[in-house]
């Protein structure tokens, strides 16, 4: 198990939700479930970043994403929680 939580915090704002974060958001969480995360990743949404024209926006412990969608993510959360996988 990882000393500390990683940190995922998406977007739901209006602009970013528009832009699908809603389907992100549904992978992500099936990605934490897949792979026995719920305890090592704290995953929640927050409203507007204030980044709206560089949206969908993702921060992963305080690395900002932007122009996120549900094509993408995976490699973004192998990127980020690969190394913490059960």
């Amino acid at each position: 198990m990882p000393t500390s939580i990683i940190e995922i915090i998406i977007c739901l704002g209006s602009s970013c939700f528009a832009r699908g974060n809603k389907k992100t958001l549904s992978r992500i969480q099936q990605y934490i479930s897949d792979h026995g995360l719920e305890e090592s990743v704290k995953f929640r949404g927050n409203h507007c970043f204030g980044k709206c024209k560089d949206g969908p926006v993702l921060k992963i412990n305080g690395r900002e994403y932007t122009g996120v969608d549900e094509s993408g993510i995976i490699e973004i959360l192998e990127k980020e929680l690969g190394q913490i996988k059960k």
